[in-house]
């Protein structure tokens, strides 16, 4: 059992992430995006998680603000794939901590560091949630010898910041992003172990 691909889709359309596992054009890619898209955004929040795309099948949870959307062959087994989604969003919101849209569109390469910890070729490799958290941890303390490295080397750029116009913080105001600044955002829109039942129905 495989999965061919995962997207990370938000209730807007907007592809926060996607991994493809087989070989396509990127005419197919787009295909396939825009397909699943108009397919998952349309169904209602009882339907069953699963349907048929082609020749292939399309799994999905929504938790939150987001849908995630697995391709896998027509003869693979759905629960599994629903559980192994299920399993990387706990991977993710160990590491994020009550991790939401914004942390996927601000620091979008931790999440596909996680994935490519958790899945290879599209095959669950890395099972323990702890073996994922501490491979991640490594290449954290790694980026970071780098960058103390390169700062030694350049004293100069210690006294240099990024402009906050360039590189926001994904916890500063997200409320300037994503809400209008008469709102402030809300606890459901994370992916808390609390809310990760949210949205999954599947049929008997």
């Amino acid at each position: 059992m495989a999965i061919h691909y995962l997207i990370l889709l938000s209730r807007q359309g907007k592809v926060r992430l996607a991994k493809w596992f087989t070989t396509l054009s990127p005419k197919e890619k787009a295909k396939i995006i825009k397909d699943v898209t108009q397919l998952v955004l349309s169904r209602r929040t009882r339907m069953c998680n699963f349907l048929e795309y082609k020749d292939s099948k399309v799994v999905y949870r929504r938790y939150a603000s987001l849908f995630f959307i697995a391709g896998c062959a027509s003869t693979d087994n759905e629960l599994i794939t629903l559980e192994t989604v299920h399993r990387y969003v706990e991977q993710m919101d160990k590491y994020y901590g009550n991790v939401c849209e914004l942390d996927i569109i601000f620091n979008f390469q931790k999440a596909y560091f996680i994935l490519d910890e958790l899945l290879l070729a599209g095959e669950m490799q890395e099972s323990s949630k702890k073996n994922v958290l501490r491979c991640i941890s490594q290449q954290d303390s790694l980026e970071d010898m780098e960058k103390l490295a390169s700062q030694l080397a350049c004293p100069s750029s210690v006294l240099v910041s990024p402009s906050p116009l360039t590189r926001p913080h994904p916890r500063s105001s997200p409320a300037a992003i994503l809400i209008p600044t008469t709102t402030t955002p809300t606890s459901h829109n994370t992916f808390s172990s609390v809310n990760l039942s949210a949205g999954a129905h599947v049929s008997t």
